[in-house]
């Protein structure tokens, strides 16, 4: 019996090449980073609030501080419990200023404390005051910040001789001449021992001023 080859028909043909497996794009898996969505987030806000704590510490350092009036030294302009904001740059890029309103360091043995008070007197002046009239090198000093009701002819507290303010130092009153504490017992302070000047009130909200 004799055998006959038979060649493919195309319907063969195609079947051969259907059976040909196919190239298929495969898409990367994404990288696993270990930490579920959850984790991931909770680790974000970690990073934003330990940057703003940052940020924060390093204003309050060597920018801007907020300190509570306490005392009446400086009543009206300031009144106990007022919270004023102080720019510590001020005298690391400038020398005081006649009228700036002063924190400053009081340091008295082992203990220190901060006040505020006002500048009056700048470094080269003579300062003196007699029957609550101040003179800076000879020429009266106008002063629109007192107040009449705290500061009044013949009550002004302790006189001051004729003074002269060394380089680098200011003289400082409180603007509650009577009742302050101020350069007529402390003497003249050293622009080291300046914290900074205080520019606004901003608490309570009926304080609210620039000072």
């Amino acid at each position: 019996m004799t055998n006959i080859f038979t060649p493919p028909t195309d319907g063969d043909a195609e079947a051969s090449d259907d059976s040909v497996a196919s190239p298929v794009d495969v898409q990367p898996e994404p990288p696993r980073t270990g930490l579920s969505p959850g984790a991931r987030a909770f680790f974000d806000w970690v990073v934003v609030v330990g940057v703003a704590l940052l940020v924060a510490i390093l204003v309050r350092t060597f920018l801007l501080a907020h300190f509570i009036v306490e005392g009446e030294s400086m009543n009206s302009t300031l009144s106990p419990g007022d919270r004023v904001f102080v720019n510590k740059m001020s005298y690391r890029l400038h020398d005081p200023n006649r009228g700036d309103v002063v924190v400053l360091h009081e340091i008295t043995g082992v203990s220190e404390r901060d006040l505020i008070k006002r500048v009056i007197a700048l470094p080269g002046e003579e300062i003196e005051m007699e029957n609550c009239v101040i003179r800076i090198n000879g020429q009266l000093l106008q002063e629109p910040y007192l107040d009449p009701t705290f500061v009044t002819p013949g009550r002004c507290g302790q006189g001051i001789a004729a003074t002269v303010v060394p380089e680098d130092h200011v003289y400082v009153m409180g603007d509650n001449r009577p009742g302050s504490h101020d350069s007529r017992a402390l003497g003249t302070i050293p622009f080291d021992d300046l914290v900074g000047r205080a520019f606004v009130v901003f608490w309570p909200k009926p304080d609210w001023q620039w000072l």
